[in-house]
């Protein structure tokens, strides 16, 4: 028997928050990476180069800076899109004349999961914002960009508060949407396909494919994910992380400047630690989700 509509949203909010926790635990330092190659492209020679400048510079400390908000993010994206792709499953259902519980095509499920990533978005963007300003905080400090001293959270969101106001926290959400709407098909999209293709070699259901399979699929989701939607990302952390200077240009003045005055690779800086990242972090990611979403399952049919 299928759980109530309520019950099933609270069951995928918790799943996507256990997930999104795995996520950050075990990826954070080669997402710190990312953005600092990101926003700083010229000041490193490649992944290693950062990966051990900031070490040597900062220690341990500096390559889980930002993991405070990147936990708010992660936890407050993933719970959203998880308990909305429940949703928008409902919706693509309800468009595509099927029942209630009807099964869904690998594209139909990936078209519900990128209609959710718009909900998502919305509480992404705000604690995007501090994360990624907490990670380059170091090379905008030593630069002489901001003075020093604001490398706590709540120093950082005393600042956007003082100077941009409380719209400052959803600077970047027109990127934020136009990378997570396309992204987020693919993610989904793939992840689906990857598991049908698992469980056709293995003969089996989808959702007893084991836990090795499902890592797989998620890191080739996640994968598929960056490789469409990455230098929009990378114009998002450069409008959130440049934009504690002062006034910054929107996305396609931003893309097209970085594009003419640092050349198209700089759109791709830091592409390496996100390819590398993608396999464990969004691996751990649908394996915390499924796992504890099944768990959770079998306690409502007890």
């Amino acid at each position: 028997m299928a759980p109530h509509p309520a019950v099933q949203a609270i069951i995928d909010l918790s799943a996507g928050a256990i997930g999104g926790t795995a996520c950050v635990l075990s990826g954070q330092p080669l997402d710190t990476a990312k953005v600092k190659m990101q926003t700083f492209p010229s000041m490193y020679r490649g992944f290693v180069h950062c990966f051990m400048s900031t070490y040597r510079q900062v220690g341990l400390r500096g390559l889980y800076q930002g993991t405070t908000p990147a936990l708010m993010a992660n936890i407050a994206e993933n719970s959203v899109l998880f308990m909305s792709y429940g949703f928008c499953q409902q919706l693509v259902r309800l468009a595509a004349g099927l029942d209630s519980g009807a099964a869904l095509s690998d594209v139909q499920k990936a078209s519900a999961g990128s209609v959710a990533s718009i909900f998502s978005s919305l509480v992404l963007c705000p604690t995007e914002l501090v994360k990624c300003r907490l990670q380059a905080m170091y090379e905008m400090e030593t630069s002489g960009k901001i003075a020093r001293g604001q490398n706590t959270v709540w120093s950082v969101v005393k600042s956007v508060m003082r100077t941009e106001g409380p719209s400052g926290f959803f600077l970047g959400l027109t990127t934020t949407i136009a990378r997570e709407v396309p992204g987020y098909f693919c993610f989904f999209g793939a992840y689906e396909l990857c598991r049908s293709s698992f469980a056709d070699y293995m003969k089996c259901e989808k959702d007893d494919i084991g836990v090795a399979p499902v890592v797989f699929s998620g890191g080739f989701g996640g994968a598929c994910l960056w490789l469409v939607v990455y230098p929009m990302d990378c114009v998002k952390s450069r409008i959130q992380v440049m934009s504690m200077t002062g006034r910054q240009a929107g996305f396609f003045k931003t893309m097209m400047t970085i594009a003419r005055t640092e050349g198209v690779r700089a759109l791709y800086s830091g592409l390496t630690p996100t390819m590398i990242r993608t396999f464990p972090a969004n691996g751990a990611l649908f394996l915390g989700y499924e796992v504890s979403r099944k768990i959770m399952m079998k306690q409502f049919d007890s």
